[in-house]
């Protein structure tokens, strides 16, 4: 991969709404590409990260070249776990239990 500066403020669009219901994410700025990189990786929900983009400079990355992004040895932020996907109401299987 070429040089990539992870310091540059970038910008991650979100994807088309495809659902009326869950709007996803809005567009954001970050002061720079590692935490907009670190955001969509980690905070996202995977159905956010599909098909969003981020801008860094003239630069484009898909969801596949963020995650590029994110696990190159130059990612110069630490990495967390994955926040967990909250789960759906009415899937709690003691709701019918009362």
């Amino acid at each position: 991969m070429a040089a990539f500066s992870y310091n540059t403020a970038a910008e991650l669009f979100p994807a088309a709404i495809r659902k009326k219901k869950r709007a996803g994410f809005a567009y954001r700025r970050f002061g720079t590409a590692a935490e907009a990189v670190r955001f969509a990786i980690e905070e996202l929900p995977a159905d956010s990260l599909n098909g969003a983009y981020l801008q860094v400079d003239e630069a484009r990355f898909d969801q596949s070249g963020i995650r590029t992004l994110y696990e190159s040895q130059d990612f110069p932020l630490e990495r967390r776990p994955r926040a967990p996907e909250p789960v759906p109401a009415g899937n709690d299987a003691n709701a019918d239990a009362a």
